[in-house]
């Protein structure tokens, strides 16, 4: 069977994305590949279809217990006999499992980086023809990712191992320079076909919030989208915890996860939102990787990460299957604080030399700092993204809350001065919200108690908003000029760089937004609701979610493994009558039509 065969009677789909089948070539042309490509591109489909196509087993490794049943439970949903390797099964299981291998049973293991040197699984490879290693969520064997795992290293020793050296495949969704670099040295992978498909997700919509009340913006727009599947990241345990509680008192139908929580409690907590029982997940970045939801219509950081790779992949959680979907930070100058002291506490491995830790520590700082850049530019977001990593573009992407947003020039010197006379004349270090009531002319009595209404500069900014002033000073500690302590406390001293805006050495110009902001929203609606549907449309949508919701829960399945929502709506767009019209619906294949297209027929037919 040729790949267009694999991919449509599987599958469902009649074409490959971007990069896709040229992959899959260059994998059936026994060369080694290392493929680069956003979350929900695809990556998948580049090593299962040449999996079918070859003749021995592929053994695919993956970091997650969730992510390989995910993915088996999804190939067998196609009609693919597939099986996984892992802690969550008993050593008999394990065995029954290589022993239908054996017997040529499964054309795909996926297998956990831990078992790969057992004595168990190393027997097993001595019996049986591997075509194809595929290493997904390939940065985690590269000390220069964010998500580093030693037990990845394990991957080379196994291959090196091997009688007959397989094809080897990589895949990750988001790699620098360094780390994309790392991943082929390191792998050894020879003469490799490296394909960079690039970083943009036109479906996901970018947006930053600055300086207003997270808990009230959170629970507003949640309460909107009350019908829609949201992750929340926060940096701490005790963030998830406070969210969380704030959400189920509004009553929002909402769950958690943090590593403190039990192990049952985690999975338990996790199978409610896969499964729609509950819409919204709070987390933090311990809810990671390989989280394989494909219909998450928003993800927010409630707290700022610390860094782009980690934003980038958390974010992009959000409309894998190509829908419109939502990425929002909740920006504050603390979350810059909040980060700074995790990674102050972060544990270094003890094979790393005192000169590697430094580097790790310097590079850690610096991607902290290009962070908070992105939540505080009045860029265009997505080509800061783009641009970060190493995909120049300067055309303005329409679709951010920086370019929907009309914004202001200002002339701030004065002001910026004042801020930073009045630090000066402080004498003691106090936080931003004091030195703007101070700058205002408060009449509070901690503004009296502290003396500061006896300063020169008291009252000096009376028509400018403490608001302003704040949003004026976190910009100030974005440019270098102001510098903010790591405590709770979080109070003001000036930097060298402070000087040329006291002396009038330099102008301070800075973007602010009109206030007329209730026109991005708008532009934004437009975008997210153009997808061919209109009101019928979205009705009959509705219909099909409730059918899908309910053959679900009867398959014990996810139902984004049923249908995606992008399947749903591409049927409620061509409104199929028969098989042969259902089976040109993206996404129904052979398998799933058999097992579900009869009652979606039924569903249309009943509806439009």
């Amino acid at each position: 069977m040729e790949k267009y065969k694999i991919l449509k009677k599987y599958f469902g789909y009649d074409t490959f994305r971007s990069g896709q089948e040229e992959l899959i070539d260059k994998i059936l042309a026994g060369q080694d590949v290392l493929g680069i490509m956003p979350t929900g591109a695809g990556k998948s489909i580049c090593y299962q279809v040449p999996a079918l196509l070859m003749p021995g087993i592929t053994i695919v490794i993956s970091p997650l217990i969730s992510l390989m049943k995910d993915q088996v439970r999804a190939l067998n949903e196609a009609g693919i006999h597939a099986a996984y390797i892992n802690s969550s099964l008993t050593e008999g299981q394990i065995e029954k499992a290589m022993y239908l291998a054996t017997q040529g049973r499964y054309k795909i293991i996926y297998v956990a980086p831990e078992r790969l040197l057992s004595g168990l699984f190393m027997e097993f490879l001595s019996h049986v023809s591997i075509s194809m290693v595929t290493v997904d969520e390939a940065h985690c064997i590269s000390q220069w990712g964010q998500d580093f795992r030693p037990s990845y290293l394990n991957i080379v020793h196994m291959i090196a191992g091997m009688k007959i050296r397989p094809v080897v495949s990589a895949f990750t969704a988001t790699a620098t320079e360094e780390v994309k670099n790392d991943i082929q040295c390191v792998l050894g992978l020879q003469n490799p076909r490296v394909l960079v498909t690039g970083f943009d997700r036109e479906n996901l919509y970018f947006e930053v919030r600055q300086g207003r009340q997270k808990d009230s913006e959170l629970v507003c727009y949640v309460k909107e989208h009350k019908k829609e599947s949201g992750i929340i990241y926060c940096a701490t345990r005790k963030n998830v915890e406070e969210v969380h509680r704030l959400l189920v008192q509004e009553g929002i139908e909402a769950t958690r996860y943090h590593a403190g929580l039990s192990g049952n409690e985690r999975k338990q907590n996790q199978d409610q939102f896969i499964f729609d029982e509950k819409p919204v997940m709070v987390a933090t970045n311990a809810f990671g990787m390989g989280i394989d939801k494909s219909n998450v219509r928003y993800v927010i950081h409630y707290n700022m990460p610390q860094s782009m790779e980690n934003y980038y992949q958390e974010a992009g959680r959000a409309g894998r299957d190509g829908e419109r979907s939502e990425c929002i930070l909740l920006y504050a100058p603390q979350d810059v604080r909040i980060n700074q002291f995790l990674l102050e506490e972060k544990e270094f491995r003890e094979e790393l030399s005192r000169e590697e830790m430094q580097a790790v520590m310097e590079r850690d700082a610096l991607r902290l700092k290009l962070m908070t850049f992105y939540g505080t530019t009045r860029d265009c977001l997505r080509g800061y993204i783009l641009n970060y990593f190493g995909e120049k573009t300067k055309r303005r992407c329409e679709n951010c809350s920086n370019c929907l947003n009309e914004y202001l020039e200002e002339d701030v010197t004065k002001i910026c001065k004042d801020i930073l006379q009045c630090i000066w004349e402080a004498r003691r270090e106090y936080g931003a919200g004091t030195i703007a009531s101070t700058l205002h002319g408060s009449k509070s009595e901690k503004i009296r108690g502290y003396g500061l209404d006896k300063l020169s500069t008291y009252g000096c900014c009376e028509n400018v908003t403490e608001f302003r002033l704040k949003e004026i000073i976190g910009e100030l500690i974005a440019r270098g000029v102001l510098r903010s302590t790591d405590d709770k406390y979080a109070t003001l001293s000036l930097t060298t760089d402070a000087e040329v805006i006291l002396k009038d050495k330099v102008k301070v110009v800075m973007k602010f937004s009109k206030p007329a902001e209730k026109k991005v929203t708008a532009q934004k609606k437009a975008k997210q609701t153009s997808q061919n549907l209109d009101s019928k449309g979205w009705r009959i949508f509705e219909k099909l979610r409730e059918l899908r919701l309910q053959i679900a829960k009867e398959e014990k399945v996810p139902p984004y493994i049923v249908f995606t929502d992008k399947t749903l709506v591409d049927m409620c767009v061509k409104k199929p009558s028969d098989k042969k019209e259902m089976l040109n619906v993206s996404g129904v294949g052979d398998a799933k039509y058999e097992k579900y297209g009869e009652r979606f027929l039924a569903c249309l037919l009943e509806n439009t």
